[in-house]
């Protein structure tokens, strides 16, 4: 039987956050020392046998390798298509949506770095999804969250409030792929464990 952990000690986050967190899996993850080679191809990059996280994917490898190529993509490929940072965006967007503290911390403060948009993006993590900062931002934060609710939310109207922004068509793939993805790593990562405060 597979033990499940609990974490009564634990210093959970208290609030949406741009700081660097901790996580934490409730199942235990392949130690670090144990990953078979196949495991290690899985994860792409070896540096992603540090993360307790992926060590827990890779009890899956073939599904790991595929969310970690899909994810390198929509997030790497800067060929035309959406600037990076606002994927990122999008991605924090959805993660505050669904409630996953632990990756809108990832990609708001990724956001942050990559526009210099800090003050606005801090706003998301405080304020929600119902943030106002500028036409192009919120149709972007709008789509993400429409992408994240359940049932989703999101129509024609977001597109096109998208392309009302500036966005051309590979540009509204990459938000809403963004977004799309994220809304499903958020649940999985929900799923399996939980955030902590480190340092």
């Amino acid at each position: 039987m597979t033990e499940i952990r609990d974490y009564p000690a634990l210093r959970r986050p208290d609030r949406f956050t741009q700081e660097g967190l901790g996580w934490v899996p409730w199942a235990p993850p392949v130690p670090e020392d144990a990953l078979t080679d196949v495991q290690r191809h899985a994860l792409v990059e070896a540096s992603r046998s540090a993360s307790p996280y992926f060590r827990l994917l890779a009890r899956d490898p073939e599904a790991l390798r595929a969310r970690t190529l899909t994810d390198l993509d929509i997030f790497g490929n800067e060929d035309g298509g959406l600037p990076r940072w606002e994927r990122e965006l999008a991605a924090a967007a959805s993660s505050r949506t669904t409630g996953c503290v632990f990756c809108a911390s990832v990609h708001a403060r990724a956001a942050s770095r990559l526009s210099g948009r800090t003050d606005d993006v801090q706003r998301l993590l405080d304020e929600g999804v119902g943030v106002r900062v500028d036409e192009r931002f919120d149709a972007i934060v709008d789509a993400s969250a429409a992408l994240a609710a359940t049932p989703a939310a999101f129509d024609a109207e977001h597109v096109e409030r998208l392309r009302a922004a500036g966005l051309d068509d590979a540009a509204i793939v990459d938000a809403i792929a963004g977004a799309a993805f994220f809304n499903w790593a958020n649940r999985l990562m929900l799923s399996l464990g939980e955030p902590e405060v480190v340092g």
